[in-house]
């Protein structure tokens, strides 16, 4: 058994998403031992979605049932997606309804030290194409699924309004395309919108 861990390091350097709070780490010491007082926002570094992130009445992350986020799951290469992934490359890797499916793209290949605007995205049409669908889980390697700036919110509302949770910032550089298991676990937050989460690819 091999673990992968395809999260991305949780520290002050951590990049985030134009406007979201940063991370902040301060150590405190006390008499006999130390602990630290940590800030950052619910969509920080690797994370998840939950439907109340785009929906005012939508479910929050702890309603959704733990078996979402670990089990069977798919790598699929989309590093050739020059803007973003859409429909045509969907269907040659012909996903069948409840798989978790993660997209390696070129934002992989990039890195994430710094926030780039031309991000890989999902194309709002292949989200409406993987909701019809009923995928389990949509992971990307880019900080939101959807384009920045961009009025289509389908990438996010069309999977979430199937509570179908959204897996945001993972990093598959080094990982190949193929089948593996997932294991990517929230935050035991309660009524909250997303969650930092420690994703590991298990082969």
């Amino acid at each position: 058994m091999k673990l992968i861990d395809i999260s991305l390091p949780l520290n002050a350097k951590t990049i985030i998403y134009p406007g979201n709070p940063p991370v902040k780490i301060v150590p405190k010491q006390g008499a006999t031992s130390t602990h630290s007082e940590i800030s950052f926002g619910s969509h920080t570094g690797t994370h998840l979605d939950a439907p109340s992130h785009v929906f005012k009445k939508g479910m929050t992350l702890d309603k959704l049932p733990l078996e979402d986020f670990f089990g069977k799951c798919r790598v699929l290469d989309m590093t050739h997606c020059k803007e973003a992934v859409r429909i045509e490359d969907l269907k040659k890797a012909r996903i069948k309804k409840g798989e978790r499916i993660l997209f390696k793209t070129k934002n992989s290949l990039r890195g994430f030290k710094k926030f780039r605007n031309d991000y890989i995205y999902l194309d709002g049409d292949a989200a409406e194409w993987l909701a019809a669908k009923s995928v389990r889980l949509v992971g990307i390697d880019s900080l939101s699924i959807k384009q920045r700036g961009s009025t289509d919110t389908r990438p996010h509302d069309a999977l979430l309004a199937k509570k179908i949770p959204i897996l945001e910032s993972i990093d598959l550089k080094k990982v190949v395309p193929g089948t593996y298991t997932l294991c990517c676990f929230p935050l035991a937050f309660t009524g909250i919108d997303g969650s930092p989460v420690r994703a590991v690819l298990i082969a």
